[in-house]
């Protein structure tokens, strides 16, 4: 008994870390989303983000405004979602209309309710043990550069759970916005928006968090041809 869990005890290890490290990058978080930000208040958006309350049977959907520049929206673990001061800037200018910020509060709203903060948990937790695992093995092999190549294939892996939770999180929202008769228009030409603008560039694709936007219009508009056809 004692030969196997000294066997096993590097994963143990592994595993304990990421999910502590996962805690405290969590609470982090929560406290810096606490300090920078406050309630919406918009008149211009409450009446669209009512429409996905009544929508989901519930009553108005709570969204925060956190003080950043980027554009960009979230849904942080606690299940808040956030839309960030760039993003408000956009509607406040013209540029988007309050259509287009639904349907960025629905993905988060997504996010929320197909409980990807969990997952990521988990996710995380997982490939903290793998890469620590790795790199054990491959710095016997290869000195020096095994736990590099154990980070970049891990990043790769979290990378593509993080696209396709992107696509779950959009299919989500393609299907609330039509329940509270919004449409999926205006999370079509939001996405190309966003596109033309380069806020969604991110570099490699294989690294990337999120789907290219065309791939992920076209998910959408698959979505939409097989409920409606």
């Amino acid at each position: 008994m004692t030969a196997l869990v000294l066997r096993f005890l590097p994963v143990l290890l592994a595993l304990g870390y990421g999910f502590l490290a996962w805690q405290m990058s969590a609470r982090r978080l929560a406290q810096r989303l606490a300090r920078g930000s406050a309630p919406l208040d918009d008149p211009g958006l409450l009446p669209v983000l009512d429409r996905l309350g009544a929508a989901l049977g519930r009553g108005p959907v709570a969204v925060r405004i956190h003080a950043s520049p980027e554009i960009n929206g979230l849904a942080a673990p606690d299940g808040q979602v956030f839309l960030t001061e760039g993003m408000i800037a956009l509607h406040r200018q013209g540029a988007v209309t309050a259509e287009e910020i639904a349907s960025v509060v629905a993905h988060e709203i997504g996010h929320v309710s197909l409980g990807h903060a969990k997952r990521r948990m988990i996710d995380y937790t997982g490939q903290s043990a793998v890469r620590g695992v790795l790199g054990l093995l491959l710095g016997r092999f290869i000195p020096g550069l095994g736990p590099y190549l154990a980070q970049t294939a891990t990043r790769l892996i979290a990378a593509r759970t993080s696209r396709g939770a992107e696509f779950e999180a959009d299919e989500f929202a393609t299907a609330l916005l039509l329940k509270a008769g919004i449409g999926a228009g205006a999370q079509i030409s939001l996405l190309e928006k966003l596109d033309r603008s380069g806020a969604t560039q991110q570099g490699p694709a294989w690294f990337a968090s999120h789907p290219p936007v065309p791939q992920r219009i076209a998910r959408i508009r698959e979505n939409l041809t097989r409920w409606q056809g």
